[in-house]
């Protein structure tokens, strides 16, 4: 991030949707960005953005109509695909769907839900591995899908995302209009919504941080549970009455306060007026290598080391002054059925001895194997096939980020069903889990290829911000785990969910099947939802779900629960429950 003399920062007086509008240098998308034209009036003055109905010359009682998203019921050729997510298994049967468009528009849905006495959840658009935004109980889906825009706000100093926006869609917004962006995920169709809310990381984590470490307002919906519904802006100024509800949205989760409608960053320390100057820059190029394991050269011992390599790697190299945060890496160790584990690698490629960086770490996960690694020539998980980068290669930053974001094959198939477990961890590998690891990766019976526990590097400057913080506490671990598997048909549901059940179980055997708040794992990750863990089936460690997500921020979440949502009405499977009197 660039810095320049210092201006005064707006008030954080809050404000309504109505006082404080989205202004200027707006970006509606990759696909319309090319089209606006703003002039540079609109840097120095205020300047909304103008709607769909202003665009077409509307007014009055046409204009209202036009910022009114539409109702789908059921009969509607839409209502199919608008009652379920990106898991197949989880399906809503609600007596409509609203699709917002603006704040407005979910000011008036969330009054007509109130009022009317009808359960809500909540859907950014993207995607959901649990059944927070599609479930039977939901009565009303409120689908932001539809509210996309990314741009610049010069009252707030901070640029603006709407909640529906996709993540590759922000980065290209971001980066072509400004040359900025934030530290997000790879998959390219996650709604910025829930990855927001839930904390947010990426391959520049280890460099910058996590999403919400740049967050710096929020704008959300909120009823008093007496009928009443308004609309808050809530900023990280110290003064701000309405802060704790922007700490809820660093790490707290989607589906628990209200109807979030609008995200605004800007970097802690930026300075000046400069847009440009308000958010991190990318690495202009990154040195990027894709490598195949196959899975032929890989006895116990030789999958043993590989993985603990992996591990005492990380270890070594996660602290956030380390000279290698520059360096990211997802590595995912698929089932033997699929054939190999595949392993996707970046370093910012102006950094010093980029290149040796690179190749440490990559002599550093095989030594001692005899593994030999060969190009990645079929998908795995998130990683599209990518031989060309078997031998290291320098691309732009945003070139990268397409060649790895955009082809997703397994993980945003829309007709799959999935199941999903995380977890974070603070040390290498025992040799008990690794044996577990081993022994259900290899079973005869088990033939899905789509099938793999990702492990992606983290520490750097993700552990330079303390627990407290943000409502993500988790900032001690050194990488983070994500076990899962695909299928199609639901007659296959219980064969699936017990096997990844018996893996994860078993993996964690000493902890009660859970990964515990200790000194070798530090809990899940709530935008990996798991609601195995709220079982005392399946978490048998006597520690609540709570505790596992959100360790010691939960009683504070729970206060702001009671604020802004005293009445339990935005509750899912895995929501945060408002702090008794």
């Amino acid at each position: 991030m660039r810095s320049t003399p210092s201006t005064p920062a707006p008030s954080s007086t809050p404000a309504t949707a109505a006082d404080r509008p989205d202004q200027g240098l707006g970006r509606r998308t990759v696909l319309t960005s090319g089209a606006a034209a703003v002039g540079t009036a609109a840097v120095v003055g205020a300047l909304a953005v103008p709607s769909a109905a202003a665009a077409t010359g509307a007014t009055g009682a046409a204009a209202a109509a036009a910022g009114t998203g539409s109702t789908v019921r059921p009969g509607d050729p839409r209502y199919a695909e608008l009652t379920t997510g990106n898991n197949q298994r989880f399906v809503a049967r609600p007596d409509y769907i609203r699709m917002i468009r603006s704040s407005a528009d979910a000011e008036r849905a969330l009054k007509d839900a109130v009022r009317s006495g009808k359960r809500v959840s909540v859907r950014s658009g993207g995607h959901c591995f649990a059944d927070f935004a599609v479930h039977p109980d939901a009565e009303v889906i409120l689908d932001f899908s539809e509210m996309t825009h990314v741009g610049y706000d010069p009252r707030m100093r901070a640029f603006t995302v709407e909640p529906g926006a996709r993540l590759l869609n922000v980065y290209e917004a971001l980066y072509k209009g400004w040359g900025v962006t934030i530290p997000g995920g790879i998959c390219y169709s996650v709604g910025a919504g829930g990855h927001i809310a839930g904390g947010g990381y990426g391959l520049l984590s280890r460099a910058h941080g996590l999403v919400v470490d740049h967050l710096y307002a929020v704008e959300v919906v909120v009823t008093d549970g007496r009928g009443g519904v308004r609309t808050v802006v809530a900023t990280r100024e110290e003064d701000d009455p309405h802060r704790d509800l922007w700490w809820a949205h660093t790490g707290g989760g989607g589906g628990n306060f209200g109807l979030v409608t609008k995200y605004w960053f800007r970097s802690p320390g930026a300075t000046g007026t400069e847009p440009s100057r308000q958010l991190i820059s990318p690495p202009s190029t990154v040195l990027v290598s894709a490598v195949d394991f196959p899975w032929d050269q890989l006895d116990e011992r030789r999958f043993n080391r590989l993985l603990k390599n992996f591990g005492a790697w990380h270890a070594e190299h996660s602290a956030p002054d380390s000279p290698y945060r520059a360096l990211s890496s997802l590595f995912n160790v698929s089932s033997r059925a699929h054939g190999s584990l595949g392993m996707f690698t970046q370093v910012d490629a102006t950094v010093p001895n980029a290149r040796e960086l690179l190749d440490d770490y990559l002599a550093a996960i095989t030594a001692g194997t005899g593994i030999r690694p060969q190009a990645l020539t079929r998908p795995t998980g998130e990683l599209p096939a990518m031989p060309q980068l078997a031998e290291p290669r320098t691309l732009p930053w945003l070139q990268a980020t397409r060649l790895v974001g955009t082809n997703n094959p397994v993980i945003t198939d829309p007709t799959s069903r999935g199941g999903h477990k995380s977890a974070y961890m603070r040390k290498n590998f025992t040799d008990h889990q690794l044996s577990a690891l081993y022994k259900h990766m290899t079973r005869s019976d088990f033939t899905n290829p789509d099938t793999m526990l990702v492990l992606f590097s983290f520490g750097g400057q993700v552990n330079a911000v303390a627990p407290d913080a943000t409502a993500n506490a988790q900032r001690s671990s050194i990488f983070k785990m994500c076990f899962q598997t695909f299928w199609s048909e639901e007659s296959e549901d219980d064969f699936y969910l017990g096997w990844l059940r018996e893996l994860y179980e078993e993996f964690f055997a000493p902890t009660g099947g859970v990964p515990l708040i200790d000194d070798a794992t530090d809990g899940c990750y709530i935008n990996y939802p798991d609601r195995d863990v709220a079982d005392p089936r399946r978490n048998r460690s006597g520690v609540p779900w709570q505790t596992l997500y959100y360790k010691d921020n939960y009683p504070r979440l729970q206060r702001v629960k009671r604020r802004y949502d005293p009445s339990d009405y935005f509750r899912h499977s895995m929501s945060i429950k408002p702090a008794k009197d």
